[in-house]
């Protein structure tokens, strides 16, 4: 804020010291310039003279060091490893900032010269990709040390890594979950082709929900239409392709539509096979389908005998 100001003070100084004095005189730093300045050093500096008149304390702030700049991020209440905390957290991201950590990003801060401002900046470098691409994916908890603030990136990438696979052993889980709720509240089993897991997860990550959610939501009303199909042809086992995941509505209606084509193929070779005259082999002798035997004609009354 008052650039230019220690070299008024520090010329305003040296003006006095003639001979054996100014070879006396020890090297004075910025910061002790700054303690030394006086009301006429602020009017050359372009400050007017009503201006400073009204301001008879004057307090000097130091820098801050980077043993201070860790106090703020450790100790402080509004501290902004806090703050990074609450937004990881938001996103079911549990952050755990080593001192470690906090010593380097302290030491960076202190570089800017810009007071406790210069730790935002040194995190916003640090944090930034992490708070864009580790939200939706399969990681839970993200420990701050040392390496990682030496390398971003590297850290990244690993993290990245290990979600993939956490989110491949969380998927298919979620998977088998929901197979066997299905099959228990429905009686019939689905089953997944390995595109149908891929738009699964890819839907998931879109909608940033969980596969479970998914697959409730596309198969909410699959049990109406399998159980169709299984009366009509009893298929009681289904494995659905990605068309089932990108159009599950279409998907099932064509399924319904072809058990009832299949079921009007089996009944009229059942009717062909049951079509037979009363002397083919198909019908039991039975004594009621008999023709009665004809009676002998007799003289008495009444024509037979």
């Amino acid at each position: 804020a008052f650039s230019g100001l220690d070299k008024i003070v520090n010329r305003r100084a040296r003006q006095g010291a003639i001979g054996f004095g100014e070879e006396s005189r020890q090297v004075i730093g910025e910061r002790d310039l700054l303690h030394l300045a006086e009301t006429q050093d602020f009017l050359e500096f372009g400050f007017e003279a009503e201006f400073i008149g009204r301001l008879p304390v004057r307090v000097v702030c130091d820098h801050l060091e980077a043993g201070d700049l860790f106090d703020i991020m450790k100790h402080s209440e509004g501290s902004l490893i806090r703050q990074y905390e609450r937004d990881f957290e938001a996103f079911g991201i549990r952050a755990e900032f080593q001192d470690e950590a906090l010593e380097k990003i302290a030491e960076r801060a202190a570089v800017e010269r810009t007071g406790a401002r210069g730790l935002m900046t040194v995190c916003e470098r640090l944090f930034r990709n992490f708070k864009f691409e580790l939200p939706g994916t399969a990681v839970t908890e993200l420990v701050i040390d040392g390496p990682l603030v030496d390398d971003p990136a590297a850290a990244l990438e690993k993290l990245r890594d290990s979600g993939v696979i956490l989110a491949d052993s969380r998927v298919m889980s979620e998977l088998s979950q929901f197979r066997r709720q299905f099959a228990e509240e429905h009686g019939v089993r689905l089953s997944f082709d390995p595109e149908a897991v891929t738009a699964l997860i890819d839907e998931s990550r879109r909608q940033n929900v969980s596969v479970m959610s998914v697959c409730r939501d596309r198969f909410r009303d699959y049990q109406f239409g399998l159980k169709l199909i299984h009366r009509n042809t009893g298929q009681d086992s289904f494995l659905l392709p990605k068309a089932a995941i990108d159009d599950p509505d279409g998907y099932l209606s064509g399924l319904v539509v072809a058990s009832y084509a299949g079921r009007g193929s089996r009944e009229e070779g059942s009717v062909k096979a049951e079509d037979r005259t009363p002397e083919g082999p198909g019908f039991a002798d039975d004594p009621a389908d008999r023709m009665p035997e004809p009676r002998e004609r007799s003289d008495e009354p009444g024509g037979f005998a």
